[in-house]
């Protein structure tokens, strides 16, 4: 049982953390592309 009970907690664990690294990468990428439009528009 405890071992269920670890096992349970370290894959919600790495779920919350996927998570969060996701949002962060999509966040990262969307900046990314906002400095883009930004540039693109400058230059018309």
């Amino acid at each position: 049982m405890k071992k269920l009970t670890a096992f349970l907690l370290l894959c919600g664990f790495i779920m919350l953390t996927g998570c969060n690294t996701m949002k962060g990468a999509g966040q990262d990428i969307q900046r990314g592309g906002e400095k883009l439009e930004g540039a693109a528009e400058r230059h018309n």
